[in-house]
């Protein structure tokens, strides 16, 4: 997947791109008048990608993606290492699942799915069964593979949020570099006024990136939002992302906070930009396993989540609670067929800023069971 932004006059979209475009039906089908927006290339789905089937660029992110899920994937990948399909290779392929924090719902529904695909199909070897669970995480995970649209708004205003120790800050820094990359031009709210130094961790990923910020020592979170969106509007910037205070979904008051932000950017909106955030997203640790499910249902009651960044995948076995938060994002829908998936926009798999880059449900799957 990769990104790419329009300015002011939109090119023609080719018709296979605009089939391939993850969340045009949302949108009507149309990408008129975006900034940015995201493709996906599909990938042969019987064995890992060869380099040719990716999008310019794309080979050495997976190559880093693979490398970073190694933790999360020998332990099911050494599932499919033997001569037959039995019983023993179900029982093995559930526990890998389980120790790489699928969750008990999410590894029955990929066990089941893989069963009947095997006796469906088949076949005969381990190695057979392998690339069936790739192609059901792949289907699974799909939904979670949307693109993040930038410029129907000018101020495309985003708000960034989640626990304290998750890579909030460092993945609004990749963040920002990845849209300036892009060719949006980017302003930073630096809200987090609680946590000692943040403003200054803030301001040092504004210099690395060449962007402005609005800081303000000891100020209100909301307030701090407020003059950002208005400044962003003033400006003709792109995008505005707030940063806002680490805090525990148990925390009450600071959730509340979270709302006295949400409702604060909202009033800063007006002509031209709607009424903002247009994004708000949710920062996960990759290492929290199931806990980092129990953070996406928390701060999507509160906030009504549109997206989020999952970091630290390079250093985890747990990879695997995509699958959980995919199967509870799938239910969910269900049950309430207006509800929006909450996709996964980006991942993280390193402590560089181009260390961030666009979920890819196939390149996911592919990479933990490579």
């Amino acid at each position: 997947m990769f990104s790419f932004f329009k300015k002011k006059t939109p090119q023609p979209v080719a018709a296979s791109e605009t089939l391939n475009a993850p969340g045009d039906a949302a949108l009507g089908g149309s990408t008129a008048g975006l900034i940015g927006s995201a493709l996906v290339t599909p990938i042969a789905a019987q064995n890992p990608a060869p380099a040719q089937g990716l999008p310019p660029g794309r080979e050495p992110w997976l190559n880093k993606l693979k490398a970073g899920l190694r933790k999360t994937g020998s332990s099911i990948s050494s599932v499919f290492t033997g001569t037959q399909i039995d019983e023993a290779l179900y029982e093995d392929l559930e526990t890998a699942l389980l120790m790489a924090d699928a969750g008990v719902a999410a590894s029955n529904y990929l066990l089941g799915e893989v069963r009947r695909r095997v006796k469906d199909s088949g076949v005969t070897h381990p190695v057979a069964v392998r690339n069936l669970l790739i192609e059901v995480l792949s289907g699974l995970l799909k939904p979670l593979e949307q693109a993040l649209r930038i410029g129907e708004f000018v101020p495309t205003v985003i708000m960034v949020t989640g626990v304290n120790g998750a890579g909030k800050t460092t993945s609004i820094g990749k963040l920002t570099r990845h849209l300036s990359d892009a060719g949006a031009t980017v302003l930073l709210a630096a809200a987090d006024t609680f946590r000692a130094a943040a403003r200054e961790q803030l301001t040092v990923w504004a210099d690395r990136n060449t962007v402005e910020i609005v800081s303000q020592a000891g100020g209100d979170p909301a307030s701090v939002s407020f003059d950002a969106v208005s400044a962003g509007k003033a400006r003709g910037k792109d995008v505005v992302l707030v940063d806002t205070a680490g805090r525990l979904p148990t925390q009450l008051h600071l959730m509340e906070e979270l709302k006295k932000i949400k409702r604060t950017i909202a009033k800063a909106g007006g002509q031209g930009i709607g009424t903002p955030p247009h994004e708000i997203l949710l920062v996960i640790d990759g290492n929290t396993g199931q806990n980092a499910l129990a953070q996406v249902k928390a701060f999507d009651e509160a906030l009504q989540l549109t997206g989020l960044i999952v970091t630290k995948l390079d250093g985890t076995a747990k990879g695997g609670v995509l699958a959980a938060i995919a199967l509870w994002a799938s239910e969910r829908s269900k049950a309430h067929p207006d509800w929006r998936a909450v996709p996964v926009y980006f991942i993280g798999v390193g402590e560089q800023v181009q260390d961030l880059e666009t979920f890819n449900a196939r390149e996911f799957a592919q990479a933990l069971l490579s």
